[in-house]
């Protein structure tokens, strides 16, 4: 009898998603038994919907692997609880239905397996026929059957039911009155222990008022389901922060405490740690403050304990297996009423198991992973520097300098405990952001309020409104660099479980980071202020203004009604952040610890630019550039137009090398062609003059096609388009990731100043360019019709 009467307070695994590896798990028991926590509970996976696990029962070899867990965890002094959830399309009333379920709880329980669960959540409240003949409600057949395996079992001291309404939020119409609730409390076997996750699915605080009114309804204290860490429901957040939110002393109004973490193993260390403290401070006689539970310290203890685990050489997975085994995709695994399809992104894509860092110098993955030489520091360092000019960088020196301020990240090294901290508060938890988070979203939000104060056309404004709009740019700026090393610093590092874990978080937090970086520094000078015909800037973030998370994350709101976390907020801050496509996507197979920069255009660019395009003209053209042919023909033609003209619209990407990509465009294409006309074509017709009556046939050649770039497009496409995508002069990168996030940066420019679409030709041959471009959402326009020569037009609304 004492058994039962002992607080259950663990972790919760396995469900709707793919299980941790057998590795993982035994680290789990170490940290439990470390930490004092003593409950795990096991859901198995199901892959399919609608079928039934238990109606299977498990093979030989499953059924040795379900022993070796079961005794792992037995050894390590846990309570091994295995659950399972027949609610999907059970017939309650069948008998054969009822001998299945018994058979398969039968032969977990002949594995050694003492303790159980029963989950009918997020199943459909409705009856076949021959329920509703057999049972007078719902809830009278949940019980029965639960009664039924209850004994059958043998009476298990510890035995868990989770009812389809299993929080406040879920009951009808109330937690007082729900039929449902009172169905359970009165006929449930008292023994039986009920699942309960609080006032919502993912409750921010649990009170004692509010359990003390479930424990009424339930004629018992209940068991939390505490999804407080659990992330399955949105790919693009974490949740490493401490367990808070539940005051210790909740410990006397329930039978116990169990924490569904985060889907990503690595990333739970601080929630189970912090969780063990909250426990063990419960469980102290003395009221002293040491003894008192404090999240803010629980979570600098767990983060100093977290340090040397960071740091260590582990495999992803934490497997001593070969290198070459490839995992699985990360699949969603958290309680979510009705489970609405989430689609994960960021873990599309199989990862190998162990994830190289390639040197500085390289363009394109190897041909295979697992010939991936493993460099020494020696040559770690001399990877680091130039050997010769890339496919897409000059000859001579254009790319052997480092970008001003940067340093070189490549190679493995620790991540610091400021960069962990960084990285915490950023995925902190559900309901809110730690400091770090908090401090970016605030500033970023005030410069989107205050960015008259820097406009193009603004009135004169006072030097300490501009100082302070400035000061806090400078300062978004650098956590935007701290986000990047951040980045840099957990693919280089040593520890490969934790890339493998969390590099698809911290890779979508420094692509969104580079566009806020880049529309920030564009936006001094170069935003114009509403009093502008064109500059629409206030009116392009009405409906954002009303969509961030500060306004729908409140107490009454579950975290799924926005999504994203600080990523999502950040890209909500942009003029285009209605735009998933442009933010979402897989992260590449072979992360690169490169570190690269969007910023816009400034004149002392303009040189490294026109030897940039001049390599690609020669590459495409498989020869050596004629001594006769001016050295700008090539540049002029690709960039100089834009550049002259439309110099506010041109974003250059660079690595620590230099400048390596640049995305050029273009706010209105009818003004844009005019001043073409007027200023730039004369210009370059007295730059390139015919020599003797004829210039050389290639510059001759070149002139032409400039004349022609500037044509008319019809005014049915203006009319939507009113700006265009001129040229993505992009480099080859292994992060493609990089090149959209760059285009971002100029659509972001565009749609701040009063774009409402844009377009780009591209040769029909070209389909590459015409893959990429529609993935951002890029939808064919014209085929042939907007020029003389052949060419498809894709336009995009913004």
């Amino acid at each position: 009898m004492e058994e039962k009467k002992q607080f259950l307070c663990g972790v919760v695994e396995g469900f709707y998603g793919r299980p941790w590896t057998m590795d993982q798990r035994k680290v789990l028991f170490q940290w439990m038994q470390s930490w004092g926590l003593n409950t795990y509970l096991y859901g198995p996976k199901d892959d399919l919907k609608h079928r039934l696990l238990w109606r299977e029962v498990y093979s030989h070899e499953e059924e040795g692997q379900l022993r070796t867990l079961i005794k792992e965890a037995q050894s390590r002094g846990l309570k091994f609880v295995y659950a399972l959830s027949p609610g999907q399309d059970i017939v309650f009333s069948s008998s054969s239905d009822l001998t299945l379920l018994k058979r398969k709880l039968r032969q977990v329980s002949d594995l050694g397996c003492q303790a159980f669960a029963i989950l009918f959540d997020d199943i459909d409240h409705s009856m076949c026929q021959a329920d509703s003949e057999a049972f007078s409600s719902f809830a009278h057949a949940q019980v029965t059957i639960t009664n039924e395996i209850y004994r059958f079992l043998g009476d298990p001291p510890v035995f868990l039911f989770c009812p389809t309404e299993y929080c406040g939020s879920l009951c009808s119409p109330s937690v007082s009155k729900s039929p449902y609730l009172q169905t359970v409390g009165e006929d449930l076997l008292p023994d039986i222990t009920v699942i309960w996750t609080g006032n919502k699915v993912i409750s921010r605080k649990l009170s004692a008022d509010c359990l003390a009114e479930v424990e009424s309804v339930l004629q018992r204290p209940p068991l939390i389901w505490d999804n407080l860490h659990a992330n399955d429901y949105d790919s693009r957040r974490l949740f490493l922060g401490p367990f808070k939110g539940r005051e210790p002393q909740l410990r006397s109004h329930l039978r116990g405490l169990l924490l569904n973490p985060n889907c990503e193993f690595e990333a739970n260390y601080i929630p189970l740690h912090s969780l063990g403290s909250w426990y063990r401070s419960g469980k102290e006689e003395r009221k002293d403050e040491e003894c008192e539970y404090c999240p803010d310290r629980a979570l600098s203890v767990a983060l100093h304990d977290w340090m040397e685990e960071l740091n260590q050489p582990l495999q992803a997975g934490r497997q001593s297996s070969r290198a070459d085994q490839r995992s699985s995709v990360q699949t969603t695994r958290c309680k979510t009423p009705d489970r609405p399809d989430c689609p994960s992104t960021l873990r599309g894509t199989a990862v190998v198991d162990r994830l190289p860092v390639f040197p500085l110098n390289s363009s394109s993955p190897p041909t295979s992973p697992t010939k991936v030489k493993v460099e020494t520091e020696g040559e770690k360092k001399r990877s680091n520097q130039p050997q010769g000019p890339r496919p897409s960088a000059p000859a001579g020196g254009g790319r052997v300098q480092k970008a001003q301020g940067w340093g070189l990240c490549g190679g493995k090294g620790l991540l610091s405990e400021s960069q962990v901290r960084l990285l915490v508060g950023l995925y902190y938890l559900p309901h809110e952001y730690g400091l770090s988070g908090q401090k970016l979203l605030q500033d970023l939000s005030w410069l989107k309020a205050n960015c008259h104060l820097v406009s193009a056309n603004s009135k004169k404004t006072a030097p300490q409104k501009i100082d302070e709009w400035r000061g806090r740019s400078s300062r978004v700026l650098s956590l935007c660099e701290d986000i990047a090393q951040l980045h840099c610093s957990v693919v280089g590092g040593a520890n490969r479980a934790v890339l493998y874990d969390l590099y698809p978080y911290v890779w979508d937090l420094r692509n969104t980071a580079l566009v806020a970086k880049a529309f920030i520094c564009w936006l001094d000078g170069r935003v114009l202020s509403d009093s502008s015909t064109l500059g629409t800037w206030k009116n392009c973030f009405h409906l954002c203004g009303k969509t961030t998370g500060a306004d729908l994350l409140g107490v009454e709101s579950e975290p799924w009604a926005f999504k994203g976390g600080v990523s999502g907020e950040v890209q909500m801050l942009l003029p285009i952040g209605s735009s998933n496509e442009l933010f979402t996507h897989p992260p590449p197979l072979f992360p690169t610890s490169r570190l690269y920069n969007i910023r816009p255009y400034h004149t002392k660019d303009k040189l490294e630019l026109y030897r940039m395009v001049r390599q690609l003209h020669l590459r495409t053209q498989g020869g050596q550039e004629s001594s006769a042919v001016h050295p700008d023909v090539i540049g002029d033609r690709c960039l100089g137009p834009c550049l002259a003209l439309s110099p506010e619209y041109c974003f250059i990407l660079e690595d620590e090398l230099g400048v390596c990509g640049c995305v050029l465009g273009i706010l209105d294409v009818r003004m844009f062609a005019k001043r073409c006309q007027a200023s730039w074509m004369p210009a370059m017709r007295d730059k390139y003059p015919p020599k003797g009556g004829n210039t050389h046939p290639t510059a001759q050649d070149l002139i032409q096609l400039m004349e022609e770039d500037q044509g008319e497009y019809p005014e049915s496409l203006l009319f939507h388009f009113p700006s265009q995508l001129r040229l993505d002069a992009l480099p080859e990168l292994v992060d493609i990731s990089v090149s959209r996030t760059l285009l971002t940066a100029m659509l972001t420019a565009l749609k701040a100043n009063g774009s409402q679409g844009v377009f780009c030709e591209v040769q029909p041959t070209d389909r590459q360019r015409l893959e990429f471009l529609t993935k951002l959402g890029f939808l064919e326009i014209l085929r042939g019709e907007a020029r003389s020569r052949e060419g498809v037009v894709l336009g995009r609304l913004l």
